[in-house]
């Protein structure tokens, strides 16, 4: 019997292994190897941060509800991937043996890219896992005590920006139910072109949008900009004309800051010849599968995805719960297909669709293809968004408890946009 080993135990990890479950039936053994013994919903963490959620509301302990659906769970977490031999090193010195092998680990956080950024031994605060928003969010009720400056941000060749957008929007609305917002200048530091970029070169009109609602809640901005390091209380960041070059440097005093940082692969499996590129992301083929190692596949953040556009400062390309949806369910395709000895067909849908929330309202992204020319840009602002990502949040802490494989971005894509080209469950070519 063949066993599938799934690398990761998150948003692409867990859909994944329940994908492969429900699309193979009960005879191949899975495994889903992950950090720690719980699952925590990472959209969710924004919210963390500001105490509108505690840790325990947006997270599941994996191995039993997996176990309900045949699926095995290592909780040591992974310390190399060893391709040539088909096998995991596990962090606790077992190695763990495997016909197949899906990497959905997410990414690796670049911290150390920036002197002093970061929480683990920095001075900015990051909502990338749930440890950190905690960690924000005690860090943000000192700051109630004695408010001052905010900056929030991403850094040069962050790829994942609406978690920043929605961080500041949300403690804008915070702020304000609090009576503080009067005492708490705000700037936004962002390497993208313009506010609404997105990593995307845009979405239909998300400059005109989202400068709009900055401008509404006088929240400041820096385009084009390079942090380059970070003090107690002080962040230096340079700002770049259109060709690169240093144009302005700016140092902005804070009492509290949040910056997203670049990302990398992980490091089980950065620097594995074959399997990723410099960064360490999995390199893939059109049907999610490595090139070199061919019972490898991939899904999610961890895969390497060239930028939409060259920009001054670096920006990566976002990969959202949409695609990550797309792509882990085309490699249960392909893995079915593999297994009966056929040739894989199925491919990933490539498409866009962000929601992000803005503590009352939010807005919604929809790019489809992801990279320009598109046959659909659409932007919208409502208090529908906000509500849709309520919904989002329930639905897949549910999805990990029963083992639904119910693709949720599609079906609500299909419901916006009234189109019938990605259905769930059709060929995805």
């Amino acid at each position: 019997m063949a066993h599938i080993v799934v690398l990761g135990a998150g948003i692409g990890g867990t859909s994944a292994a329940y994908e492969l479950r429900g699309m193979l039936g009960p005879a191949p053994a899975i495994t889903v190897v992950g950090e720690g013994g719980m699952f925590s919903f990472t959209p969710s963490n924004p919210w963390v941060a500001v105490g509108w959620r505690k840790p325990a509301d947006i997270q599941v302990p994996l191995a039993e509800y997996l176990a309900r659906k045949r699926i095995a769970f290592e909780g040591d977490g992974a310390e190399k991937v060893e391709p040539d031999h088909d096998r995991i090193l596990l962090r606790n010195g077992r190695r763990l043996a495997y016909d197949y092998l899906v990497i959905a680990t997410g990414p690796g956080l670049a911290f150390d890219e920036i002197p002093g950024l970061g929480p683990e031994g920095g001075f900015t605060h990051s909502v990338c896992t749930t440890l950190h928003a905690a960690g924000a969010w005690e860090a943000y009720q000192a700051f109630l005590e004695a408010p001052g400056p905010i900056v929030v941000g991403a850094a040069p060749g962050a790829s994942c920006f609406g978690p920043a957008y929605e961080f500041a929007m949300i403690l804008d609305r915070d702020l304000r139910r609090r009576k503080l917002r009067n005492l708490v200048p705000m700037t936004y530091v962002t390497p993208e072109p313009y506010i609404g970029h997105m990593g995307l070169g845009g979405v239909g009109d998300s400059r005109g949008l989202m400068e709009s609602e900055f401008r509404q809640r006088h929240i400041n901005w820096i385009v084009n900009a390079k942090i380059t390091g970070v003090r107690d209380g002080e962040m230096d960041v340079t700002e770049m004309d259109e060709e690169g070059r240093p144009r302005k440097t700016h140092a902005l005093p804070f009492g509290y800051s949040m910056v997203l940082p670049a990302f990398t692969g992980v490091d089980a499996v950065r620097g594995i010849e074959g399997l990723v590129n410099p960064r360490g992301f999995v390199l893939i083929d059109e049907h999610q599968r490595n090139p070199a190692f061919r019972n490898v596949f991939s899904a999610g953040v961890c895969v390497a995805i060239p930028p939409v556009e060259v920009t001054p400062v670096p920006t990566g390309a976002p990969k959202t719960g949409f695609m990550i949806e797309s792509m882990v369910g085309a490699i249960a395709e392909n893995l079915r297909d593999e297994l009966a000895g056929k040739p894989v067909q199925a491919r990933a849908t490539w498409n866009a669709v962000c929601l992000a929330d803005m503590g009352e309202t939010g807005v919604a992204f929809v790019a489809l293809p992801q990279i320009p020319p598109r046959n659909v840009t659409w932007t919208r602002i409502g208090k529908w968004v906000h509500y849709a990502k309520v919904m989002f949040e329930r639905y897949h802490l549910r999805k990990v408890r029963t083992g639904n494989t119910h693709p949720f971005y599609e079906g609500l894509m299909l419901k916006m946009l009234r189109i019938d080209a990605v259905k769930p469950g059709a060929p995805r070519h």
